[in-house]
């Protein structure tokens, strides 16, 4: 059998309770034991820290690559811009062009722009309100003792590697 982390546990919880049941006193086969069980965590720590590190700077190297891609992206759609905004200048000034099976020409649209400053009346505005739980605020009471109904604080154990 494969001697994963979650054996090594479930063996050592095993131990843990023999020794318990035997009232503290531990026989020469349960002190081999638990020092090859604490082996077996020492050696499984490290191959799954080993991973981790190893799967973090891929990831590292993944946004890396992300921010090289946006980067071109940016390049492309402003090199398409300006090549759309060259086209245009073109149909305006000749007039529709057919190249081949494409044509190119222009379509009209109407958008509202509405100058910095202006006044508006209630009834054209829209109003956006997010509402989200203050986090922040509800720890702080919780903490002062004092009671949010829903609320609770939790610890929780996050893996730190040093």
């Amino acid at each position: 059998m494969k001697v994963t982390m979650y054996n090594v546990q479930d063996d050592y919880m095993k131990l843990m309770s023999e020794i318990e049941y035997a009232e503290g006193v531990l026989t020469p086969e349960m002190e081999e034991q638990l020092i090859i069980t604490e082996g077996q965590i020492q050696h499984k720590s490290m191959s799954y820290i080993s991973v981790i590190e190893t799967k973090e700077a891929f990831n590292m190297q993944i946004d890396t690559e992300i921010k090289r891609l946006q980067a071109m992206k940016k390049v492309n759609g402003n090199l398409i811009g300006r090549l759309k905004e060259t086209l245009l200048g073109a149909v305006n000034l000749y007039g529709e062009i057919t190249v081949g099976l494409r044509k190119i020409g222009t379509r009209k649209s109407t958008s509202v722009q509405i100058d910095e400053g202006s006044v508006l009346p209630n009834d054209l505005k829209v109003v956006k309100i997010s509402e989200q739980p203050d986090k922040k605020a509800i720890k702080q009471r919780l903490k002062d003792g004092i009671e949010v109904e829903g609320c609770r604080l939790v610890d929780n154990f996050n893996l730190k590697i040093n």
